[in-house]
């Protein structure tokens, strides 16, 4: 690895990579190259429940309301899974990355001496930046892309590389429907390292999905299929794409509701998710909702609509409280995937016991490898989170179902 231990390198633009190296035992090492790429605006709206940064104007608001980012930190955790996981020494990884915040502060940090392709002007990045520096990945032909984003980052390194260089995404954004993620960042230095060693069964061509922002702010979910990137192939180290749940499910939704508003505690604030099942909770009791952001109810009333990670706090301060959370059809999550305002504290303050999750039978058999799923940021807590969890699927009936990583 880029330890100190192997040669130096600090190449421009118009320095070929080299095959080989040489390192001090005078073996020739094999080299291959990594593209690594950083949005680091990705994420940054979801626990302030503005559920994305596709637009300038969207990001200054997020800004406003004192959101931090989120995707170097989870690049990090990726990049370091990658470098622990890598098992064939005689590989010798060189990586390519942006400049400052679009991947060369978080090389850095990891231990990493990058290669800095590309530039940017000033601090803020655009699609466009990501474009470039996804097209330089490719003129070099890199062995792997590695990109921390959301489904709109994905879009743009698919207008870049199309399906010409394997691709992997830590999952990063707000909404992540697209099929080219790995469920959590470490399992993404993993399926990296795993397809370097030659572990992997090829590559696969994954959906690139994406919805409107806008729409999505007003509560209108609007999908569209953009393409497929290739995709290293890996049980468990690739989720699903999101699907949507199919109308005959409805009596069993109803009967979820049912059960749920019969069990509820007039003195408990009780925090609705997002999400087709979670709704039906409020329609049963007559209430306005708000199908993909976050409710709350108590004896019976809204006490708050679209909520954020500050509201929910605040509302949840000092009374009982319980999170009913939904299940993210194909992928299995039920934290860190379109709900990031339920985020660490906002789980910590209410606490781990206080959680329901409700899904139908048809959502949890559907499940690829019949677990479900946490990503939020904090190790310890998705720890806490694991194991097995009884999840609500009609009128006095529950299945037992294993949550992991």
């Amino acid at each position: 690895m880029t330890d100190g231990s192997h040669l130096s390198l600090s190449l421009n633009a118009a320095t070929p990579i080299p095959t080989f190296l040489i390192p001090r035992d005078g073996l020739p090492v094999m080299t291959t190259e990594i593209g690594f790429l950083v949005n680091p605006i990705a994420g940054m709206g979801g626990r302030v429940g503005l559920k994305g940064t596709d637009s300038e104007e969207v990001l200054n608001q997020v800004r406003e309301l004192g959101a931090e980012p989120v995707s170097p930190g989870r690049a990090a955790t990726a990049l370091r899974e990658l470098r622990d996981s890598l098992e064939d020494e005689s590989l010798n990884p060189i990586l390519l990355t942006g400049p400052n915040r679009i991947g060369e502060a978080v090389a850095e940090e990891c231990g990493f001496r990058p290669i800095v392709v590309g530039d940017i002007d000033g601090e803020s990045t655009t699609p466009a930046d990501t474009k470039a520096i996804a097209s330089e990945f490719l003129e070099r032909e890199v062995d792997v892309i590695l990109f921390a984003g959301g489904d709109g980052t994905a879009r743009d390194i698919l207008d870049a590389v199309g399906n010409a260089v394997p691709v992997v995404g830590i999952p990063a954004g707000v909404k992540i429907y697209s099929a080219v993620f790995s469920p959590t960042p470490k399992a993404a230095g993993k399926l990296v390292a795993s397809f370097l060693d030659g572990e992997t069964a090829g590559t696969q061509l994954r959906e690139v999905m994406d919805i409107d922002e806008d729409a999505y702010r007003d509560d209108q979910l609007s999908a569209t299929l953009y393409g497929y990137l290739a995709v290293p192939q890996a049980d468990r180290l690739v989720q699903n794409p999101k699907s949507a749940g199919s109308s005959d499910e409805t009596v069993s939704k109803r009967a979820i509701a049912r059960e749920i508003v019969d069990s509820m505690d007039e003195e408990t604030t009780y925090v609705i998710g997002p999400g087709t099942t979670t709704k039906e909770i409020l329609d049963h009791l007559g209430l306005d909702f708000t199908l993909l952001g976050v409710d709350a109810v108590r004896n019976g009333e809204l006490v708050g609509s679209d909520l954020n990670e500050r509201e929910l706090l605040e509302l949840a301060d000092g009374v009982p409280a319980h999170i009913v959370v939904g299940v993210i059809g194909g992928q299995g999550f039920i934290f860190g995937r379109g709900n990031q305002q339920l985020s660490p504290r906002v789980i910590k303050a209410i606490g781990v016991a206080n959680i329901t999750v409700v899904a139908t039978e048809t959502k949890l058999l559907s499940l690829g490898d019949g677990v479900l799923r946490v990503d939020t940021g904090d190790e310890s807590l998705n720890e806490s989170l694991s194991g097995y969890r009884r999840v609500v699927t009609g009128n006095a009936s529950q299945m037992v179902i294993r949550v992991a990583q």
